[in-house]
């Protein structure tokens, strides 16, 4: 696939987290299951979860257990999280590539951070297990600020703590969320379409700067 070459390189790049750095559904699906089997239902396949996964953990829950009063909704949400922090990278993986652009980008000493809605507590219980994240030290979490993506604070801050302007940073994420906040934070957006995107999503209608179908995507830009 042939990506329109950007007029210059950035000064920073900004990573959402679940379904773009790391394929986090496998964990994600396995905590739903053990509360899905407490409650007597049956399991949810894999395939659905991660098409469910780039909205969150309450996307799961609403997704497998409908519409459920506040309490009860947050019961099961409990449940949920107790299993996946008991499991949080089982099956965990890097997408294949993502080492080898985050390696161009510390050799290149170009900046990088991570801008999740994944909660603080989790984010910081993941990236441990993955030594080439230990680098980003800008991660700033769902529940940092009293807004998440798509509002653009959230990218706004990790560029302000990175000391780079927002206008000279990349934002790569694989919801259409990732490339509202990037765009509207005036950013570069490149769309991680190899993450948790539908099938037949209508990503071009998203307006990401690009599309990308693999990581090695990015690293073509990048060089």
């Amino acid at each position: 696939m042939t990506l329109a070459a950007p007029d210059r390189r950035p000064s920073a790049v900004l990573f959402d987290l679940d379904g773009t750095l790391l394929d986090t559904a496998p964990d994600l699906c396995a905590a739903l299951n053990t509360v899905l089997h407490a409650e007597g239902r049956p399991a949810l396949d894999l395939v659905t979860a991660r098409l469910q996964a780039t909205h969150g953990s309450r996307s799961l829950l609403d997704y497998a257990f409908g519409d459920t009063d506040a309490a009860r909704r947050q019961q099961l949400r409990q449940a949920f999280l107790t299993a996946y922090q008991q499991a949080i990278a089982v099956h965990t993986c890097y997408y294949q590539g993502i080492t080898e652009v985050l390696a161009h980008l510390q050799q290149a000493e170009i900046p990088t951070a991570i801008v999740t809605n994944k909660p603080g507590a989790l984010t910081e219980q993941l990236v441990p297990y993955f030594p080439e994240l230990h680098h980003i030290s800008v991660r700033v979490a769902g529940d940092i600020l009293a807004v998440a993506k798509p509002h653009p604070e959230p990218l706004l801050l990790a560029a302000d703590q990175l000391g780079i302007a927002a206008e000279n940073c990349w934002y790569v994420g694989d919801a259409e969320t990732d490339i509202i906040a990037g765009r509207t934070a005036g950013m570069r957006t490149a769309l991680a379409s190899y993450g948790y995107c539908a099938p037949n999503a209508a990503l071009e209608t998203w307006g990401a700067d690009w599309i990308l179908r693999a990581p090695n995507d990015l690293l073509q830009l990048l060089r």
